[in-house]
């Protein structure tokens, strides 16, 4: 995501990309983002670093890494993000927000979701998953963001309610990204006649992670969140979720910011959720750390 929005913005602004990935950063200085639309490929030139000294007095940054690295990027943003600056996060998962609010402060900090996605193909490499949209919270700070993006193409809105959006967001994602990761399917294999099982459990998995929002007196972006899972499953058939991006290629993923998530605010509101509870666990023993503990 962060060479796709990368690449996409370059033409209208100065880009860096900060990232911790070692062959991705050397990939994009050495040869530029390679997007790939509708079978072209174009490249992008971009300044790419791991040094977060070189973006010092960034006045904007956009947060797209894993939500498990939210807490470094803030520590990283601490240093360089100029102090009328403001960070975006357009992340998958809960609680990103936080985490930023924790180290920049909520005038250095702002929500946003976007359903833009994107497919990694090698580093710096990425093909187009579909345009989205991309909606911003109302932030003092966020006009210059806003209109960048817009001049990049992208649709921009913003939304008043955004936490019931990146609550819908979740939802889906935790009915969807698990199964996908666990089965190593495409989304569409969702509505597969031949596995009912599937989805089944998705659609379980989609009404306890709605009641759990329900809980909390959020309104979700849809009346009935199993029919939008499997909408946006047909909708998106032929892509691989970010989750089973991430088990294929042995990286950890973002379970514990989504269904994990899910089932923690499950117990401290008194609600069961065994489908999302057993996905969290599952999800998380395909992702043990060289130490030998889930990641």
């Amino acid at each position: 995501m962060a060479c796709l929005f990368g690449a996409r913005l370059s033409p209208h602004t100065d880009v860096t990309l900060l990232g911790t990935w070692p062959e991705g950063v050397a990939a994009t200085r050495e040869r530029g983002i390679r997007l790939e639309v509708d079978g072209k490929e174009t490249v992008a030139r971009v300044r790419a670093t791991s040094d977060p000294a070189e973006c010092a007095g960034a006045r904007m940054a956009i947060v797209l890494v894993k939500s498990w690295q939210t807490a470094r990027a803030a520590r990283q943003l601490e240093d360089c993000l100029a102090p009328a600056g403001v960070a975006l996060t357009l992340q998958n998962g809960l609680g990103n927000i936080t985490r930023l609010e924790e180290k920049l402060g909520t005038s250095r900090a702002a929500l946003g979701v976007t359903t833009t996605g994107a497919t990694l193909l090698g580093p710096g490499h990425v093909r187009t998953g579909g345009e989205g949209v991309t909606h911003l919270a109302s932030h003092p700070r966020l006009g210059p963001v806003a209109e960048f993006l817009r001049r990049a193409g992208l649709a921009v809105e913003i939304a008043e309610d955004l936490e019931s959006l990146v609550w819908g967001k979740a939802v889906i994602s935790a009915a969807i990204n698990p199964i996908t990761a666990l089965l190593r399917v495409p989304n569409g294999e969702l509505l597969n006649p031949a596995r009912l099982g599937a989805r089944a459990l998705a659609a379980e998995a989609a009404e306890e992670a709605a009641g759990v929002a329900a809980a909390r007196g959020i309104r979700l972006p849809y009346r009935d969140p199993v029919a939008h899972v499997m909408e946006i499953a047909r909708r998106t058939a032929g892509n691989r979720s970010s989750m089973l991006q991430d088990v294929e290629s042995g990286r950890q993923t973002e379970i514990d910011a989504i269904n994990g998530v899910i089932v923690s605010e499950a117990e401290r509101l008194g609600l069961s959720v065994p489908v999302n509870r057993v996905l969290w666990r599952l999800v998380r023993s395909l992702s043990v750390s060289a130490s030998g503990e889930e990641g």
